[in-house]
């Protein structure tokens, strides 16, 4: 049975009791860790986050939007898998059960695990463009009304991508991402229901910022994004059509040509009496429908354009996501020769491409650490001055450091800084002022990578003798120290690797 966390992002709905009762209820494995994200810029009094008997977590996450909520969520989980739901959804009575079975029968590529979202309709008349749109849910992929992610898969992608303000686009940018680093995404059997919830007339106004994310998303992902994430282009060339009518039709009256103005106001009618008619057609056509529909259609392409070039000027450079700030190096096998139990200064030798990596990391403006576990100290074979000399040689030789941080307990002292625990990489991240997912941790063996996605941050595996392959599901694998900066700094692709390309490669 594989472990599972449910993280819930929400703004203070009255919902989320209704959310977190239907999980409560739902007989089965109950999850490891129930976290919910408060995501309201001001918190005016206490969530009702009553779930029985569920150990539900809150954390505030300022406002940032759900991408940022999520990632706060995820973050504070331990279990490998985050099964992230909605605050308005209910998950069915069997969820748990299958959620556990969803889970327990995927291969180590498998990323993410979809369930199936069903969005009821109105009893007895057609939806209205709202409720249509909400519908709608129920054929997406990847969204995370219902959608369980590897914890590591999370870790090694950088998570949500918080440059996406709203609920939209957001989980098709890390489906996509997590597809181009070579995992795979699933459909499970667990079944959700998505309520429709009451909206403003004008919603559809609103609704049009999402505009500015699709053009994140070309940017980031290219012109074809929406054919690989599954996802509809809309109306965008009409809506620009029309546009460029209005603009037309108000240029040619200024200039005095009211003829030409008429032609061109005329064409931009047509259009939208065309687009409001493709609205109301498949609705309940009553009279507030459809004088909501003509009277947000004279306004829906306008909008749409203006959110598209203000989304498109905004990603004018953006970076793949996240920004890397900060590399963390292990020490032993990977800066030096692997000398056990060093205590002699004389013996440190830096190993080939060390100082040629930490030069690439200096031009390209990024701190630098060391994290190494000593536990030579607490067996009794080192003294902690011993180990400082080491490293104060290492840092002779190839520094200067931003920090170097040593955990001298043993493995059974049960301490929290001991590769692969996380507390190395976030005493490090800390020193240098970055957040961990700021960072990339660079190692020779899976418990320096496994202390990277234990904080929730990434690395690059550079392998020797000690390497095993079962350790290191989609870990990033480079041939030299030079060659894991040069994924760093975006030089070659950042792909991980998996067990069967590490046998090919003749490592254990």
């Amino acid at each position: 049975m594989s472990g599972y966390a449910v993280v819930i992002p929400t703004i203070g709905r009255r919902c989320l009791r209704d959310c977190l009762n239907a999980l409560a209820a739902a007989p089965g494995p109950p999850p490891e860790q129930v976290v919910v994200v408060d995501d309201r810029p001001r918190r005016d009094g206490p969530l009702n986050t009553a779930a029985g008997p569920l150990p539900v977590r809150v954390l505030a996450s300022g406002g940032r939007g759900p991408a940022a909520a999520r990632n706060a969520g995820w973050r504070a989980t331990s279990a490998p898998w985050v099964a992230f739901l909605d605050d308005d959804v209910r998950v069915t009575t069997d969820w748990r059960l299958r959620l556990t079975a969803d889970l327990a029968e995927q291969p180590g590529r498998v990323a993410g695990v979809q369930g199936r979202i069903v969005v009821p309709g109105p009893a007895g008349r057609r939806p209205t463009d709202w409720e249509r749109g909400t519908m709608g849910l129920a054929a997406a992929s990847w969204i995370t009304a219902d959608m369980a992610y590897r914890r590591e898969a999370l870790a090694e992608t950088g998570g949500f991508d918080e440059r996406f303000p709203r609920a939209y686009r957001e989980d098709a940018d890390l489906a996509l991402r997590l597809l181009a680093d070579g995992w795979e995404l699933a459909r499970g059997q667990r079944r959700t229901v998505h309520p429709i919830r009451p909206a403003s007339p004008w919603a559809s106004l609103r609704s049009q910022a999402g505009n500015a994310d699709d053009a994140l998303m070309r940017v980031l992902h290219g012109r074809d994004w929406h054919q690989r994430a599954d996802a509809s282009r809309g109306r965008q060339f009409s809506h620009a059509a029309i546009t460029a009518a209005v603009i037309a039709a108000a240029g040619l009256a200024a200039a005095g040509r009211p003829r030409a103005a008429l032609a061109a106001a005329g064409a931009a009618l047509a259009g939208v009496t065309q687009f409001a008619a493709a609205r109301v057609a498949p609705g309940p056509r009553t009279a507030r429908e459809v004088a909501t529909m003509a009277a947000t259609s004279l306004l829906i392409p306008e909008l749409a354009c203006w959110h598209w070039l203000r989304g498109r000027i905004g990603a004018v450079g953006a970076r793949p996501w996240p920004d890397v700030r900060a590399v963390l190096f292990d020490r032993d096998g990977t800066l030096i020769r692997d000398v056990p139990w060093n205590g002699d200064p004389a013996r440190v030798e830096p190993l080939p491409g060390a100082a040629a990596a930490l030069r690439a990391a200096q031009r390209h403006g990024l701190a630098t650490g060391v994290i190494t576990n000593q536990s030579g100290v607490a067996r009794g074979l080192l003294r902690r001055a011993d180990v400082d000399a080491v490293n104060a040689r290492m840092t002779e030789l190839l520094g200067p450091f931003g920090t170097v941080q040593v955990c001298p307990h043993g493995p059974d002292d049960g301490c929290g800084c001991r590769k692969p625990a996380p507390g190395l990489v976030q005493a490090a991240a800390a020193d240098l002022g970055v957040a961990p997912h700021e960072c990339v941790v660079i190692g020779d063996i899976g418990s320096d990578v496994a202390a990277a996605r234990a904080a929730g941050t990434r690395a690059v595996l550079v392998p020797t003798a000690q390497t095993w392959a079962a350790e290191l599901t989609g870990a990033r694998v480079a041939a030299s120290l030079p060659h894991a900066m040069a994924m760093i700094t975006g030089a070659v692709p950042f792909t991980p690797v998996w067990p069967d390309d590490w046998t090919a490669r003749g490592v254990r």
